[in-house]
């Protein structure tokens, strides 16, 4: 409600009611908008495209799509889809809880004869997880270290972070990257909010320089971008058929 102000006119002693100028809504705190949609059953969906930079050159690597299931705390499973790496077969991957389930990709020659997964409790991130995106903002833990270390401009907020401390507070950093040298990398980040504070999209970006030295990426620069949507749609991720899984692969 507009409050009012009451002016005296000298004239004729006639009061004229104007409204004040409205005040802007403080922007919403995004750790407690996330806290309100971990709702078991419920999750979210994203869609992401990574990118290597080399000056003026820029390579996209793979693209993933996805659904995070939610529990009270954070991420309770997930189902993950990646693409455009070279191989023949996408990769996907189904992690509920600490359990991951393996197929396609890299995994696709080998599984043994007659089983299509592959079990195992890490590589929450699969293959693609090397070359995924590092920040997770469904975590509140990782929510709450960004919005600490970051600084906030209307429904954007953004900050550096290093690899230490991404795998102190985030389990999704933690199981999704196999292969990291250099703990004091530093990641910018950029996210954007909603009206609401939930996040619509996440950039990072980080120096390749040691983290890939073994790929041909050194001094190169990795940039992911993940999109954000149907924050609170129900979601019901289930573990593969018993049949098609198995926990050994051929090296």
């Amino acid at each position: 409600m507009k409050r009012m102000i009451i002016i005296t006119l000298s004239a004729g002693g006639a009061l004229l009611l104007a409204p004040l100028p409205a005040q802007a809504a403080a922007p919403k705190d995004p750790v407690r908008a996330l806290k309100a949609k971990l709702v078991a059953g419920h999750g979210v969906r994203f869609t992401e495209t990574t990118t290597l930079v080399d000056g003026s050159d820029k390579r996209v690597l793979q693209r993933r799509t996805g659904t995070f299931q939610f529990s009270r705390k954070g991420v309770a499973a997930a189902d993950i889809t990646a693409k455009d790496r070279g191989e023949a077969v996408p990769e996907r991957v189904i992690t509920i809880g600490k359990v991951s389930y393996l197929s396609g990709g890299l995994w696709a020659e080998k599984l043994p004869e007659g089983k299509r997964w592959y079990r195992t409790g890490g590589l929450r991130g699969g293959g693609a997880g090397f070359y995924g995106q590092v920040i997770n903002p469904v975590e509140p833990s990782t929510m709450a270290a960004l919005v600490k270390k970051g600084k906030r401009a209307g429904n954007t907020l953004t900050g550096t972070i290093t690899f230490k401390e991404l795998d102190k507070v985030s389990p999704w950093f933690a199981a999704s990257i196999p292969l990291r040298f250099h703990d004091d990398t530093k990641v910018s980040y950029r996210l954007t909010l909603s009206g609401a504070g939930l996040v619509t999209k996440v950039s990072s970006s980080y120096a390749a320089t040691g983290v890939f030295d073994t790929s041909g990426f050194d001094g190169k620069t990795m940039t992911i971008d993940t999109r954000f949507t149907s924050w609170g749609k129900r979601v019901s991720i289930k573990a593969p058929a018993p049949a098609t899984v198995s926990t050994k692969v051929d090296d």
